[in-house]
């Protein structure tokens, strides 16, 4: 049973993600229905694996549920972009803001080189990853709350600003509230966590993956009008998705409706 719910909160991870990438890019870059359900497939199959590690209780435990969204939609996000930014082989000139990784702006078009680098980031995750629980082996027991959130919680926010900024500043420029916009979502996010689980890296990785679903809701459905950044002065070449992305507003606002709802139900029986 828990390895059914949890491959099910990892289907509703990766939708909610299919969910907000469509509607920002569909005008521009059009629709295909392999693209759409790409993070579904991943958040299924890292739903289905994490539960593996960490053996929680999902059919009993709404705050586990809740947190469980959090971390495999940071897990799948990770995945993704990683694939995107370091692997993939794609024509960069349809972006106002380049999605490959490069230097200043610019693309790293060796590919060797690109996929080394990502090797040694990703490496260099996994080490934050240990970093994190020795820390709290050696001081989880003397830090307060508050000082786990602000620090540990925000952590992989902070990781997103400077990673941001490293991709996005030299063709818009910085923006400092943009800069500090995900560790401040982080460490709210970290503090509502931190009620269900006492794990430190948990913490921190189901924040992050709050902290971007919730600044992409608000970037897409707020300001619906408004081309995502790799889009700005892009022309939208298919208008027709403008309305027919609208159908797909329900599941999204009901994956978010269903995640929140186990939000309350934690807080209520704790």
């Amino acid at each position: 049973m828990n390895y059914a719910i949890a491959t099910l909160i990892g289907l509703l991870a990766g939708l909610h993600t299919c969910t907000w990438g469509m509607y920002k890019d569909a005008p521009h870059e059009g629709f295909t229905w392999p693209k759409y359900f790409r993070s579904a497939v991943v958040g299924t199959i890292l739903g289905a694996a994490t539960q593996y590690f960490v053996q929680w209780d999902l059919a009993h435990d709404a705050g586990l549920r809740f947190v469980y969204w959090g971390l495999i939609y940071c897990l799948e996000r990770a995945a993704t972009e990683f694939w995107k930014y370091f692997i993939r082989e794609e024509d960069q000139s349809k972006y106002f803001i380049p999605m490959q990784f490069g230097v200043m702006g610019k693309p790293m078009k060796d590919a060797k080189k690109r996929i080394t680098i990502g090797v040694i980031v990703a490496i260099a995750c996994f080490g934050v990853f240990f970093a994190i629980r020795a820390l709290e082996e050696s001081y989880g027991a003397h830090w307060p709350r508050w000082l786990v959130v602000v620090t540990v919680g925000s952590f992989f926010g902070w990781i997103s600003a400077f990673g941001g900024a490293w991709k996005d500043a030299p063709v818009e420029g910085f923006e400092t509230f943009k800069f500090f916009r995900s560790p401040g979502v982080a460490a709210s996010w970290a503090f509502v966590v931190s009620n269900f689980t006492s794990s430190w890296a948990i913490i921190a990785i189901a924040a992050e993956g709050f902290t971007v679903a919730s600044i992409e809701t608000y970037k897409t459905f707020f300001f619906p009008n408004k081309p995502r950044g790799k889009f700005a002065g892009k022309p939208i070449l298919h208008p027709e998705h403008l309305q027919r992305r609208k159908k797909f507003v329900p599941l999204y606002a009901g994956i978010w409706l269903v995640v929140l709802a186990h939000l309350v139900a934690a807080l209520v029986c704790s």
